[in-house]
């Protein structure tokens, strides 16, 4: 028999860890409590987010990496204005402006969605008022327009406003060229959710993944829209064969990765997902498994952050 208290418990913990993230860098010490939490980690995130820093690390050319509102976002500055992929959260509003007016003077004029989280898009409507034409795919767009309730934040999303939604998107891929640099936006199967895209700035050779790639740290699945552990297996594969030696990789959390990164993330979640897979074809329930410690080989390396071995086998075993 399922022994459901011990699995609710297995849920619970793995909402308590995220609703310790610091600054929504996703990157603070994990602290994980047996007990739901008082609050939604999204709150908790965007309250964080108010105050976070903004830190900048100049990539190549003109393309920059900021670090502190949500997930990382790309800057292209350039005569024709910026481009960003990506826009954190709303409430980073003023310390996010401030790091792209030090970068240059150059306007916004285009800002690329590379899913619908929030932590990607809180800040579409403030970049829109800015003077920026948001892209995205359009799953994406259709999320920003409805509620959406995530199970695993215990949160429930509002339809954003018509500001914040995208007035460009596209099925499968779009191209534009902006700066004299090529850009190329891919979508992928369902991984982290529904609707991911990577970005690729063709010339300058840099690749942001977003949220299918967490560099050092065991990576959120989104079940409540469509992601799937497959499918991040699938996406880390893809992303794999689309780097070279010397690409720039962005990810969507974490430090800036390179090709071996991104061989090491996708090993990582194919070995876990075999050992848990045998575990539930044996019959085993999510406490079994997660007793069993099936990721006790990668926590060293992958689960000293938010998402530990025991939550992210909840992940995993949700998703089989």
């Amino acid at each position: 028999m399922i022994d459901q208290t011990k699995e609710e418990i297995s849920r619970r913990k793995f909402i308590g860890s995220i609703s310790v993230l610091g600054a929504g860098l996703w990157l603070v010490p994990k602290m994980i409590v047996a007990q739901s939490p008082k609050q939604s980690p999204v709150i908790t995130i965007i309250n964080a987010a108010k105050t976070a820093k903004i830190n900048i690390t100049k990539l190549r050319g003109n393309i920059s990496m900021l670090e502190g509102s949500g997930g990382n976002i790309a800057v292209m500055h350039g005569g024709q204005g910026k481009l960003l992929v990506d826009a954190g959260i709303g409430v980073s509003k003023p310390n996010v402006l401030n790091a792209l007016n030090s970068i240059s003077s150059d306007p916004v004029k285009y800002l690329i969605n590379s899913h619908w989280h929030f932590d990607h898009t809180f800040g579409n409507e403030w970049l829109h008022e800015e003077g920026a034409t948001i892209i995205a795919q359009d799953v994406t767009k259709e999320h920003l327009k409805k509620t959406i309730r995530v199970e695993d934040w215990q949160y429930t999303f509002p339809p954003q406003g018509k500001g914040a939604l995208p007035t460009v998107v596209y099925k499968t891929e779009h191209s534009l060229f902006f700066n004299g640099e090529s850009i190329h936006i891919k979508a992928y199967r369902p991984a982290h959710t529904d609707c991911d895209s990577a970005i690729h700035f063709q010339n300058a050779d840099i690749l942001h993944v977003a949220d299918t790639f967490w560099n050092g740290y065991y990576p959120f699945i989104d079940y409540s829209t469509g992601g799937s552990i497959d499918g991040m297996i699938h996406a880390a594969q893809l992303n794999v064969s689309r780097a070279q030696q010397n690409t720039i990789v962005i990810p969507g959390h974490g430090p800036i990765g390179n090709k071996d990164k991104l061989i090491e993330f996708h090993e990582m979640l194919s070995e876990i997902r075999e050992k848990v897979s045998k575990l539930k074809k044996q019959g085993k329930t999510l406490a079994e498994v997660v007793d069993s410690k099936p990721t006790a080989a990668y926590d060293a390396r992958w689960g000293g952050f938010v998402i530990d071995g025991s939550t992210f086998t909840y992940l995993v075993y949700k998703g089989i």
